[in-house]
């Protein structure tokens, strides 16, 4: 194949052999789009075991749709153990989770549900009170009821943001 002959003209100078036309692959966005993906905050009280079962719930299922963080009112040290294994017997990883405190609530968030049992009050977020039992100190059966209930509570959650979407 012979390489093209130089081209001249302000055209091409100024704009390249393409002119006007966009690239093969797009043109590159100059702005962030914005994101449409609803913002959650599940509260628990250690953040140790329902608010991180929720949260790697969420993200397993609802990444298209959420952008998930949980805290806790006060926040435990590690996560449980249980709340580990029982995650990992459905194959959700959370090794590299943490409790956090509830300091996050400084952030927007679409959404905030609320496991603590204690009031909550995030200014421009819609607030959603979940009653679950808080398995923190019982037998693995509690935590497995515990992560079954809440992962129904997550993908009703789920449901409802894509139908609105």
């Amino acid at each position: 194949m012979v390489p093209p002959e130089p081209l001249t003209g302000s055209s091409v100078t100024r704009k390249g052999i393409r002119g006007d036309r966009p690239r093969l692959r797009g043109e590159t966005p100059t702005k962030p789009v914005p994101s449409t993906k609803k913002r959650v905050l599940f509260v628990c009280v250690g953040n140790s075991c329902r608010s991180q079962m929720a949260e790697a719930f969420a993200r397993a299922y609802g990444a298209d749709v959420l952008e998930v963080k949980s805290a806790g009112i006060s926040p435990a040290t590690i996560v449980a153990p249980l709340t580990k294994q029982i995650l990992a017997e459905r194959n959700l990883n959370i090794d590299d989770q943490f409790p956090k405190a509830l300091e996050v609530i400084h952030e927007p968030f679409d959404v905030v549900v609320n496991m603590s049992g204690y009031p909550l009050t995030v200014p421009n977020a819609r607030e959603l009170t979940w009653v679950v039992p808080d398995p923190m100190g019982q037998k693995e059966d509690v935590y497995r009821a515990v992560a079954n209930q809440i992962e129904d509570l997550v993908m009703r959650l789920i449901l409802e943001v894509r139908t609105k979407v």
